[in-house]
């Protein structure tokens, strides 16, 4: 079972159904550099620290390709400590214990209100543990400017597995998403709930005033046809289907080698970096761009779903079909028929 970083109940009118949530994203380790000051060594003080390796601080948790064309060049290493940061008195420096922090708000210069634990605890809201589906809104109205944490919504017991469900269903066939309130991280935010399968994804919202409008100048002048063709054509060219995990964080791997080639005395290669030139003449830049583009793989259109075989039981159901046998073996007698018949 996922890690609950929060437990509560989930509330559609009178209907309610205990839940917890998980995170659905995770961050990724990136590479720390420590904050260290070089520590002059024994009848050193006073002297300018030389060049060192940066085995002792830098916590190197992957390994990556590297260089080794250039042969190993040792180099003296200076003693390097690293800093740490604790509370403390700012006019006297005196260390203070951290049980002896609590929290306050400056309401004028230097001048505080405190506040217990019990009386922060004793702020806590209804949407603390219930998360209420007030309102539903069409699925993609929600701008995606205002999204902000991610979480997975899963039922808390087999109990609430069927109201989830129910719920759930009923929001897909509506085409809707519904919208709620939550605290959390002492913030009650605004949350989107959307149904995933079993379960929900749940996406806390910024608020309003959290969110800058756009200052978009206003487009005066049609877009010339032929460059938004052309501009069109680029963009289906390079429509592919999205695969996150043909990402890789570029900067983390050339830090990496950079950590490597310290640590091995190796020369540094600066990386240059090409700034594009300002296009000037925007067709003729369409143009370039749409002969060097190639075609990227098509997305397999999406099947077609095989037609239903009608279920015979259900004869009730059936529209009648004209034609066949059955239709002249049930057709009333007409007088013309009859009349056919004695001839």
């Amino acid at each position: 079972m996922p890690r609950a970083s929060w437990r509560g109940h989930l509330r559609l009118s009178l209907v309610s159904c205990p839940i917890y949530l998980s995170p659905a994203t995770a961050r990724t380790k990136p590479i720390r550099l420590h904050q260290v000051w070089h520590t002059p060594s024994a009848g050193e003080e006073g002297e300018p620290p030389t060049q060192h390796t940066e085995r002792e601080v830098i916590d190197l948790r992957a390994s990556g390709p590297h260089s080794d064309q250039v042969e190993d060049r040792t180099e003296p290493a200076a003693p390097v400590s690293r800093i740490t940061l604790r509370p403390h008195d700012p006019t006297t420096g005196e260390e203070i214990e951290k049980d002896e922090v609590i929290r306050g708000y400056e309401y004028e210069r230097g001048q505080y209100v405190t506040f217990t634990q019990d009386e922060l605890k004793a702020l806590d809201l209804e949407s603390s543990k219930v998360i209420d589906l007030e309102t539903f809104v069409p699925r993609g109205e929600v701008d995606s400017v205002y999204f902000n944490s991610t979480y997975y919504l899963y039922p808390d017991g087999q109990m609430a597995v069927e109201a989830i469900r129910v719920i759930g269903a009923a929001m897909s066939d509506a085409g809707v998403v519904g919208v709620g309130r939550l605290t959390i991280s002492r913030r009650e935010r605004m949350v989107m709930v959307d149904p995933r399968g079993t379960g929900m994804v749940l996406i806390t919202l910024r608020a309003a005033d959290e969110v800058r409008g756009p200052q978009f100048s206003k487009a005066d002048v049609a877009v010339d046809a032929e460059m938004l063709a052309i501009a069109r054509t680029i963009i289906e060219r390079r429509t592919s289907k999205f695969d996150p995990s043909k990402f890789r964080d570029r900067y983390q791997e050339a830090l990496r080698e950079l950590i490597e080639a310290k640590m091995k005395g190796l020369p540094i290669k600066p990386q240059t970096v090409q700034t594009p030139a300002p296009v000037v003449d925007l067709m003729a830049a369409l143009k370039r761009s749409l002969v060097q583009e190639t075609p990227a793989a098509k997305v397999a259109p999406p099947k077609r779903r095989a037609k239903a075989t009608p279920n015979r039981r259900q004869g009730a159901l059936l529209l009648p079909v004209r034609g066949g046998r059955d239709e002249k073996r049930d057709e009333p007698a007409t007088a013309a028929t009859r009349g056919r018949k004695k001839a």
